[in-house]
């Protein structure tokens, strides 16, 4: 199979379809962000597939901001540049919770109890470091970026504009979880995976769209009968 830019687009366009579904596929019967619970094989695979959004998110970000640069400008890029680094931010927490915490927990089950208070929006009790950073800079890479790159989308007359009105309104909603109970932490994700789905669903269909535009002069051209 021949790689063309339209193919990776296209395949770029599923990637931020699949990181939309996943992501609201671990947020159902979420089980509490505690040390009980962070130990079990189900959040192990919860946090697995959250990794693995994020990287199919980064991988679909890329291919709808390639795809429309030429009409994002200023406010494009920066919306690109901030979400690429607050998902960036948020494939190392995943990994950290996935792969360090439960480790962790053994010896000091409180820092673990602080730093997942703090991913979810809480306040933790101790000092927890350098994650603090790490989470900060998730948090404002995901909420700014997503604001500035879904205003930008809509700005770009993209499709689904509806898609990047809800990116916009889903990320930014996530700052209100310093003010509201943990329960609302879930259902807060739903709106920016639906955003995602849309948006790369639609990125594949323009690709396709526009694969089959290219080929079909070349197969008209190729059935014409050669006259003298």
């Amino acid at each position: 199979m021949r790689i063309t830019a339209n193919r990776l687009t296209a395949a770029a366009g599923l990637c931020a379809a699949a990181a939309g579904a996943i992501f609201i596929a671990v947020q159902i019967n979420h089980p509490p962000a505690d040390v009980a619970h962070l130990v079990t094989t189900e959040v192990m695979v919860r946090e697995t597939a959250k990794i693995a959004m994020t990287i199919l998110a980064l991988a679909g970000f890329t291919g709808i901001f390639l795809r429309h640069r030429h009409r994002f400008g200023i406010l494009g890029l920066a919306g690109y540049v901030l979400l690429t680094i607050g998902y960036l931010a948020m494939f190392a927490v995943q990994c950290i919770v996935a792969c360090v915490l439960p480790i962790v927990a053994r010896t000091d089950p409180a820092y673990v109890q602080d730093v997942l208070d703090a991913a979810v929006g809480g306040s933790p009790q101790g000092d927890i470091g350098h994650m603090q950073d790490l989470l900060l800079t998730a948090g404002i890479g995901y909420a700014l970026g997503g604001l500035l790159f879904g205003i930008a989308l809509f700005r770009a007359g993209v499709p689904v504009r509806w898609a990047s009105a809800l990116l916009a309104y889903g990320t930014t909603s996530a700052l209100a979880l310093a003010v509201l109970p943990e329960s609302f932490n879930r259902p807060f994700a739903v709106p920016t995976g639906v955003a995602l789905i849309g948006l790369g669903v639609a990125l594949w269909r323009d690709q396709r769209r526009e694969a089959g535009a290219v080929h079909a002069p070349a197969a008209a051209r190729v059935a014409e009968p050669v006259t003298r």
